[in-house]
């Protein structure tokens, strides 16, 4: 009969430490995009949804020397290249995530095309550090 109650106790014990923290240990949401937002308020939106950059993570991640490259024209597309160094999940080393971004007629969409960035001029991209590291 001793053996239900500690199960029981078990259970209860578990859920109160892991309520408390389910801020900090739940899936990381990203911000929404600002409606009225600019486009590369816009594209960090996009890349923060992205699980490259945490976007599923169980522990918070901070981004530091984030890039981004465009807007420019390749093969009669409108590209940006965005990456940045994400510090975090990795417990020292930290990750270098990119990913590549088409605008098309307003919408934006991730592609997989990575050797589309070569040879861009890159510049820092404070948006995207401030939206990741005030919403882990």
């Amino acid at each position: 009969m001793r053996r239900p109650v500690l199960t029981v106790l078990a259970v209860l014990a578990v859920l109160a430490v892991a309520l408390p923290l389910g801020g900090c240990m739940g899936a990381r949401a990203a911000p929404d995009a600002p409606a009225a937002g600019g486009i590369r308020e816009r594209v960090a939106a996009l890349a923060l949804r992205q699980v490259a950059f945490g976007a599923v993570s169980l522990i918070p991640v901070r981004f530091v020397h984030a890039r981004i490259a465009g807007p420019f024209e390749d093969a009669g597309r409108t590209l940006y290249c965005v990456s940045a160094q994400m510090k975090g999940r990795t417990f020292g080393k930290p990750e270098k995530p990119k990913i590549v971004v088409r605008v098309d007629k307003g919408a934006l969409a991730v592609i997989d095309d990575d050797e589309a960035c070569t040879g861009h001029r890159t510049e820092p991209f404070p948006e995207l550090e401030t939206l990741g590291n005030r919403a882990g």
